[in-house]
């Protein structure tokens, strides 16, 4: 760790630089991808199903040059009909302020209407917003995609413009050296080995989350979360268990499966990603319990760790 002298004569030269950078933008256009390109690791779930993330998750990363904390956020969408949607709505529309800069995600030739209402909210902050235009690789064609930046986006709404492909990394060093660049000279927030702000208890919550996602089609990733009940380290074992929670017993048995075929699936492709995450052996337990309607009952929401101020 550096000492703190470090840290004095660094700022004091002006060589160090640290803030805030919230990623937002409407669901599935790659935030959490992004996120997880620059960290260089696994912090932040994905999948291909929309509104995968579901909470604000800070991902830090230190530098010799700085400390920048990436503050991924749930998609904003126009539909919020349950206690679930408006919450993550909040959530993302709380990200917007309390930082030092914005990166608003769109996807590479396509703006419908929920990438004009995420652009509309962003007018009235006072914080620099920067469109980021992400999965390049999917419009190859320059001529197409400058013609959807010109007559789609209207990219002089925004202070800078970036194009990536967040996936295989192409232009984010870019974008990295752009918004360090930018942020203000500071001390550094946190301790230069700690990777996120959130607890591994969420973490593996998370990852279990993922690979239920992952295995169940339709709606019902969305009928379902998960509570971590134990975390305890023993003898050099992480030991876990976790409810997974679903609003209809009839989702509970396509969640066992036939045979709790595709309970056990599921537990051992998240043992296996937590073990990687914490670098550490695991032992995984899961149980399926009934929650009716959790989604859309805001203590439900509470208890089961949906906190707005976390």
């Amino acid at each position: 760790m550096t000492d703190s002298a470090t840290w004095d004569v660094l700022q004091q030269e002006g060589d160090y630089r640290c803030g805030y950078v919230a990623l937002v933008g409407r669901p599935n256009v790659g935030k959490s991808t992004l996120m997880n390109r620059i960290l260089g690791q696994k912090l932040s779930i994905v999948t291909a199903k929309p509104q995968t993330t579901r909470q604000r998750i800070s991902g830090i990363k230190t530098t010799r040059e700085g400390q920048v904390i990436y503050v991924d956020t749930p998609g904003i969408h126009l539909a919020a009909e349950r206690a679930l949607n408006r919450y993550m709505n909040r959530v993302a529309h709380a990200a917007f302020h309390g930082v030092d800069l914005i990166l608003f995600l769109i996807e590479a030739g396509r703006w419908n209407k929920q990438d004009e209402h995420v652009a509309r909210s962003l007018e009235s902050v006072d914080t620099p917003v920067w469109l980021v235009v992400n999965k390049i690789d999917l419009v190859p064609e320059k001529a197409r995609l400058l013609q959807f930046l010109e007559k789609q986006v209207r990219t002089e709404r925004f202070a800078e413009v970036f194009l990536v492909a967040a996936k295989s990394g192409s232009g984010v060093n870019g974008l990295e050296q752009k918004v360090m660049q930018w942020l203000p000279f500071s001390r550094p927030y946190f301790d230069e080995t700690q990777f996120t702000d959130r607890s591994e208890r969420f973490l593996a919550a998370e990852m279990i989350r993922e690979q239920l996602m992952m295995r169940l089609h339709q709606e019902l990733p969305y009928s379902l979360t998960v509570e971590v009940e134990e975390f305890k380290r023993k003898d050099g074992l992480v030991r876990i268990g976790a409810i997974v929670w679903v609003e209809r017993e009839g989702q509970k048995q396509i969640v066992i499966g036939k045979g709790g075929d595709v309970l056990k699936l599921v537990g051992t492709r998240a043992r296996q990603a937590l073990e990687t995450l914490f670098e550490e052996k695991v032992f995984l337990r899961l149980w399926v319990k009934v929650s009716k309607d959790w989604s859309d009952n805001e203590r439900a929401l509470r208890q089961f760790g949906f906190d707005e101020q976390s």
